[in-house]
């Protein structure tokens, strides 16, 4: 009977902590921008909505949209993969911005009130460990 006790109480403990390592995307800011001297383009995802703005100057425009569940949830797997603490470290695998062959772009994630900064990397070639990431906040400012 001990025994199928501490089971039970392993397995209850397990499944408590597990669901603490899940990062709360609800609450987070996250803001991709890229540009060049032609092109702008800034998205902004907080709390199930994404704005997308293609001008520069005013802050204020833009489109507005709701995420959907779906595409919410697709989000929240790929933003737990992302090492927040090593978010700066993460090198792109192309260097086309150098010489205006790709716009600049980076991501800011504002986490528990810490702000996370990305290196700049080329739009469209992420860093490998936030690719995924990177490919869905474009994906769904395309589609939304």
């Amino acid at each position: 009977m001990k025994i199928i006790a501490l089971l039970f109480l392993s397995l209850f403990m397990g499944k408590g902590c597990s669901k603490e390592d899940h990062k709360d995307l609800t609450n987070t800011n996250i803001v991709y921008t890229a540009n060049t001297r032609g092109f702008y383009q800034k998205i902004t995802i907080q709390n199930h909505n994404i704005s997308i703005s293609n001008n520069r100057n005013d802050e204020g425009s833009g489109k507005t949209t709701e995420i959907s569940d779906e595409n919410w949830k697709e989000l929240v797997m790929l933003f737990n993969k992302i090492d927040l603490e090593k978010l700066s470290t993460y090198e792109g695998p192309t260097q086309k911005r150098f010489y205006d062959g790709a716009p600049n772009a980076n991501m800011i994630i504002t986490f528990k009130e810490k702000e996370y900064n990305s290196a700049t990397f080329d739009h469209g070639n992420p860093p490998i460990q936030i690719e995924g990431f990177v490919k869905k906040v474009i994906l769904l400012a395309i589609q939304e």
